[in-house]
């Protein structure tokens, strides 16, 4: 069987894992991560490998602009104590304490080797956490928290590991060198991307066919990493920024025919690069443990055992030690948040504290280390674990905790959406309401049921709207049928059966059946 044929076998192997984690209601990622152990363990398994210089462009930017392209700067903001703490301090402690703990337990390994480890396995990945929380509907505040984090995150321990590994290369490690350089790829990649984002909108403001902007989305956030690193700058924080920037402008100017597309596209990429990260990590990790001999491979494993119960332990020191702090100032100052949100509790710190999996960033920065770099085999097999056994231990326990907890806020994000679906249908109605013509009752009609949400205390099954989907999905139905029986009939051929099952389409889309 050739490389290629064992990759497409591999690659469908990871999709039906993911279906059956999404069916048993478990995060995918911890699927994959289960299925990247097995293929360590597996006789004959193919050898693929990446270029490390790609690695971290090719997994972690794509990853990284979908993230960022949907987070809420208010939001954010709103938050900045605790998604700070995350980011700056948790990060910090974290890589510390694993370097500190490598170090300790292989006293051989470079403090810089060890400060790289740290590095890799330090930010956690939202991806795991949000879909194991999402379906919960919880509090507002611990998902902006989470997914902050996860978005900012990486750029601190990027930053690190990419001193670390630069240490390791230049044999030491100077302060008065390293602060001139994390001063410049901080600030630069607060200027520079924006910048970039503003010359991309300005660029492809009038490209209108759909392939071709979403081949320059791609082209565009794989080139603003390489532009990044290549010149000094934070690949990951000028990435954030970029897509920040293109997501506050970029709406006004896309239309609907090429974001929806443009959407399932990112959705699917994302998916199968976490798919590939899993399945290359697994695939690295059996040469890693034939070439060691059985008492080292023991105290590899001794290692990554206690590294993997480090980043739980510090995460939660952290975090819980922060809410209680924060908690403390709520007590004597009073909790004014300037909108309404979940007040920090007990509960909201654990439920943050234990969201701490790791995924396809460190596994990407582990995967990048050169080939020459000092226990690159040890750091390897350790972030696996990591990934692994954060993902197995929180992954699966997170949604009880969540349940036993029992957070619940008032829906802001659902009373704002309601606020702005009020006033979006007003102001469309009033752009015609002086025209009294029937096809103008028509569209009032149809923009009044599309727009329209009943209160809470109105039941489901009786809203105007739910009956308007049930009816359209019933129209819709029944219109497919008969252009499929005119097709089997031969009354008709494919290019007009696709032309009509185009416009059938952008009905079902418009008919909003998702929104039950």
């Amino acid at each position: 069987m050739s490389e290629f044929e064992q990759l497409l076998g591999l690659f469908v192997a990871a999709v039906i894992l993911a279906a059956a984690a999404r069916r048993v209601g478990a995060p995918y990622p911890v699927f994959l991560a289960i299925g990247g152990a097995l293929l360590a363990f597996l006789p004959g398994a193919p050898s693929f490998s990446v270029p490390p210089e790609l690695v971290l462009a090719l997994f972690v930017a794509p990853v990284l602009l979908d993230a960022a392209y949907d987070a809420s700067l208010r939001d954010l903001r709103d938050n900045w104590a605790p998604v700070t703490g995350l980011v700056v301090f948790a990060v910090g402690f974290t890589t510390a304490a694993v370097a500190v703990v490598a170090h300790t337990l292989i006293p051989a390994m470079p403090w810089a080797a060890a400060i790289a480890l740290g590095a890799i396995v330090a930010p956690p990945d939202a991806v795991a956490a949000t879909a194991v929380l999402r379906p919960l509907r919880p509090p507002h505040r611990i998902l902006t928290i989470l997914e902050g984090e996860s978005l900012l995150n990486d750029a601190t321990a990027l930053l690190i590991y990419r001193l670390a590994v630069g240490a390791v290369a230049a044999n030491g490690f100077s302060m008065a060198t390293v602060a001139p350089t994390f001063l410049f790829a901080v600030v630069g990649s607060v200027i520079a991307g924006p910048a970039l984002g503003w010359l991309f909108l300005r660029v492809t403001e009038r490209v209108q066919h759909v392939p071709t902007a979403i081949i320059l989305q791609f082209v565009s956030t794989f080139g603003v990493w390489t532009l990044a690193e290549r010149v000094g700058l934070s690949g990951v924080l000028t990435t954030v920024c970029y897509a920040m920037m293109v997501a506050r402008t970029a709406p006004a100017q896309i239309a609907a025919a090429t974001r929806i597309p443009t959407y399932a596209v990112w959705e699917t990429v994302v998916f199968a690069l976490n798919i590939l990260a899993f399945i290359f990590i697994g695939l690295q990790i059996r040469p890693i443990l034939e070439s060691l001999e059985p008492w080292d491979r023991a105290r590899y494993f001794a290692v990554a055992g206690a590294v993997v119960l480090t980043v739980i332990v510090v995460r939660l020191a952290w975090h819980m030690s922060f809410n209680a702090v924060i908690r403390l100032r709520d007590r004597r100052l009073g909790f004014n948040p300037p909108r309404p949100m979940l007040r920090p509790t007990v509960g909201s710190g654990l439920v943050i504290s234990w969201a701490g999996m790791r995924g396809i960033v460190s596994l990407a920065a582990a995967m990048a280390l050169p080939p020459e770099f000092p226990y690159r085999g040890l750091i390897m097999l350790t972030a696996f674990s990591v990934v692994l056994g954060t993902l197995a231990v929180q992954g699966l326990t997170l949604k009880a905790l969540l349940h036993a907890i029992d957070l619940r806020d008032d829906d802001p994000v659902g009373r704002e959406a309601d606020a702005a679906r009020e006033r979006a249908l007003r102001a469309g109605l009033a752009s015609f309401a002086h025209d009294l013509s029937p096809v103008a009752a028509l569209v009032r009609q149809e923009f009044t049921a599309h727009l329209t949400r009943e209160r809470d205390d109105v039941a489901a099954g009786d809203s105007p709207h739910t009956a308007h989907i049930e009816i359209h999905r019933g129209a819709l139905q029944a219109a497919r049928q008969v252009v499929l029986d005119m097709r089997a009939n031969e009354e008709i051929g494919d290019d007009a059966f696709h032309v009509i099952e185009e416009e059938l389409d952008w009905l079902e889309m418009a008919s909003g059946r998702d929104a039950t």
